[in-house]
């Protein structure tokens, strides 16, 4: 396929949505705005009104947000150590600071790991206190095997220490930009629904998303050959088919998607970290992505793959990887955002209450090419609406109900070989991509809807990975 076209999200700066979702609208007559004011804010209305509806990308970000930079750094880098750590530890730092996780975590072979934790309205800011430590009085054992242990683990305390406070930290912070921007959408299509929506729901879910490099499923899969190692020295047993298949330097078996479905070398799986897919809440909030390259200490091809550190590398020409489809131009483009920035993007729910004035996102997430060792942290909040919340379609567009067959067109005609490659790419996303006709009826809940999305994506075919 022909390289992706960049897209440039629309930015509105903090202060401007701080103003534009203040209670004081910028065209109130008793506003104490300066008239060339009221009128840049109608403008940067508009705007956001055009990057969130039916003839946008359905997509737009936010710059300036106070301590964005430090909010993002503090926690963006705990995604991989989390992933990489045994499996043992990594549960009882989950528990301690009351995380869980979505994805199988026991398969090495796996493209994502997520932790996620439900975030309420009511706790807020206010609610985040540092914990203290959680160790005192364990090292008291003189085996050395035992003192190692509990150095480590004193080591592991240190580095999570702040996991949670830095989860919600900046987890109410994105709840709080979702909720502006649903207020500023109300006021200009008019009622409360989006932002009253998402109150009554309580809760959001976030989630800490860390996307695989190569390297990092070679570690995972040395690891698990150790601890097998281990256990069967322990148990006084060895196992001579693995013995001969290393040997041999056979591949421990095909690559498989979170599902259980082989993963080829081409068609849609060749190059994705995240399948097609459709949010099927109100607003998804994601931090730019992190970038992290493995640095070798005084090596460039150490014998011990664990030996290594992360080092931040920047994105090249500001890509977040984040890929989104373009119903108008039958084209696939690649989202391009400032680093220190939020991005907002539409939901099925969101494009369902607005009546179609909001349009929700075909997008997916890309590998970069030729940097098999690069991985991508990130962070999203998830605010959808309550679960007993009644979706009424009768004043919905009826060509939107058909969002599959509407957003993904492919020629019939005569076509160069890009639009060729193109309309392939298209006929293999409409094969996993349920049509919201199918998923979506008049008088449906939103907990309904949700069970119902998310069978027909990971139910039957099982094409879909983990989102």
């Amino acid at each position: 396929m022909e390289k992706a076209e960049v897209l440039e999200l629309y930015e509105i700066h903090y202060s401007d949505l701080m103003l534009l979702s203040s209670t004081i609208t910028p065209s109130s007559s008793s506003s104490s705005l300066a008239e060339e004011e009221r009128e840049s804010l109608k403008l940067i209305c508009r705007d956001v009104m055009e990057a969130l509806g039916p003839t946008g990308p359905g997509l737009l970000s936010i710059s300036g947000v106070p301590d964005a930079s430090t909010l993002r750094r503090d926690l963006l880098p705990l995604a991989r150590r989390l992933a990489l750590l045994n499996p043992d530890d990594r549960k009882r730092i989950l528990k301690e600071h009351n995380l869980g996780s979505d994805v199988p975590l026991k398969n090495p072979d796996r493209s994502v790991s997520s932790f996620a934790m439900q975030l309420r309205y009511a706790q807020g800011p206010k609610s985040i206190r540092n914990k203290p430590s959680h160790r005192g009085g364990t090292l008291l054992h003189s085996e050395q095997d035992h003192l190692e242990d509990g150095m480590m683990r004193e080591i592991q305390d240190s580095e999570f220490k702040n996991l949670g406070n830095a989860f919600r930290k900046i987890g109410f912070c994105m709840m709080d930009l979702g909720l502006r921007i649903a207020r500023i959408c109300d006021r200009a299509i008019g009622g409360q629904e989006l932002e009253q929506s998402l109150l009554e729901s309580s809760a959001a879910k976030g989630r800490l998303i860390h996307y695989h490099s190569a390297l990092d499923n070679i570690v995972l899969k040395e690891a698990g050959r150790s601890k097998a190692t281990a256990k069967r020295q322990a148990n006084g047993r060895r196992d001579e088919n693995i013995s001969i298949r290393n040997k041999q330097g056979l591949s421990e078996g095909p690559n498989l998607d979170s599902n259980g479905k082989e993963v080829g070398s081409y068609g849609l799986h060749s190059n994705l970290w995240q399948q097609w897919h459709y949010d099927y809440g109100i607003f998804t909030v994601l931090t730019a992505p992190l970038f992290l390259s493995p640095s070798f200490p005084q090596a460039t091809e150490p014998k011990d793959l664990s030996v290594f550190c992360d080092e931040e590398c920047p994105s090249l020409s500001g890509h977040t990887y984040l890929q989104i489809f373009n119903p108008y131009k039958n084209n696939v483009c690649m989202v391009k955002a400032s680093p220190e920035s939020f991005i907002i993007q539409v939901g099925e729910s969101a494009d369902i209450l607005s009546k179609g004035k909001l349009r929700s996102t075909l997008h997916s997430v890309s590998r970069p090419a030729k940097l098999g060792n690069l991985s991508r942290e990130t962070f999203v909040v998830f605010l959808q609406p309550a679960w007993n919340k009644t979706f009424s379609i009768s004043d919905y567009p009826m060509k939107h109900l058909m969002s599959c067959d509407q957003d993904l067109r492919v020629s019939n005609g005569e076509t160069n070989l890009a639009e060729q490659d193109q309309n392939k790419l298209t006929q293999e996303i409409q094969k996993i991509l349920p049509p919201l006709s199918s998923r979506l009826k008049d008088g449906m809940t939103f907990a309904e809807f949700s069970r119902e999305t998310t069978k027909q994506y990971y139910g039957g075919s099982g094409l879909q990975s983990n989102r």
